[in-house]
């Protein structure tokens, strides 16, 4: 998954890992992330490969196909959303998680690989010690996780 450089995005990307139990909407699946994001730029349009934040339902939603809300083969979100990044998982394989599976989302590897190109990520910013904080519990997070 590749974020984009909306600060909604940012935001999901500092309160990962988060974990959760997968829900389906037809050809949608989506997670709860029990964060409240100020979420600006909303909208119904999505397309598959799409992965969004519902404000609503504080959870974070993969498009691949057919949803319960669409009238042709393109996804519909429940309602209104924030593109924060794409999928390049394929229909067949995002088919296969099933509604009630665990789920754990977090970033592997450098964060800069999960920013799309040309983003305004500056990797030679200084870190606030917030998002230090974040780093820190996710490195801890993936030396305690078997892998």
């Amino acid at each position: 998954m590749k974020f984009n450089d909306s600060p909604v995005a940012q935001e999901v990307l500092h309160h990962l890992p988060v974990e959760g139990t997968v829900s389906r909407r037809g050809d949608e699946i989506y997670f709860g992330i029990d964060v409240s994001i100020s979420a600006q730029a909303q909208t119904g349009e999505v397309k598959v490969g799409d992965v969004a934040y519902w404000p609503e339902g504080k959870s974070i939603c993969v498009f691949f196909g057919r949803t319960e809300a669409s009238t042709n083969d393109k996804p519909v979100p429940a309602g209104p959303v924030v593109i924060i990044g794409s999928t390049q998982a394929s229909p067949i394989e995002l088919r296969q998680i099933k509604s009630g599976e665990p789920i754990r989302a977090f970033v592997m590897g450098k964060i800069t690989d999960y920013i799309q190109p040309g983003s305004a990520y500056d990797e030679n910013r200084k870190l606030s010690q917030q998002e230090i904080d974040v780093l820190v519990k996710r490195l801890l997070t993936e030396k305690e996780s078997p892998g």
